[in-house]
């Protein structure tokens, strides 16, 4: 059985969070989207320190869809080098994960 995972990752807003997110879903390569507005962000970007506000986005998806999601993550995302990161739960509710799999089904 396939496992769940998790993908962190920002974008510059919630609008277009959401439109990938929304495109993603569409796609069954994930079965849902979190978004969490108004993250503020510091960060070292080649040499200089820089500040910005960003939204912070959490995929559902599952591990055999991995390789997928961050490929079309990158060719959708605005940002030059976007942080994507994969956070591999252990368990989780029976239904929930039924859900994330019913809904990504057919996809690998």
């Amino acid at each position: 059985m396939d496992r769940p995972l998790l993908v962190y990752t920002t974008f510059p807003d919630v609008d277009t969070a959401l439109s990938i997110g929304e495109g993603l879903v569409r796609d069954g390569l994930i079965a849902c989207i979190n978004v969490l507005p108004g993250m503020r962000s510091v960060y070292s970007w080649k040499g200089a320190i820089e500040q910005g506000q960003e939204a912070v986005a959490i995929l559902k998806t599952r591990k055999g869809l991995q390789d997928e999601v961050s490929r079309a993550l990158k060719e959708r995302h605005p940002y030059e080098t976007p942080v994507v990161l994969f956070i591999e739960p252990t368990g989780g509710d029976a239904a929930t994960l039924e859900w994330l799999f019913t809904e990504t089904e057919g996809r690998d």
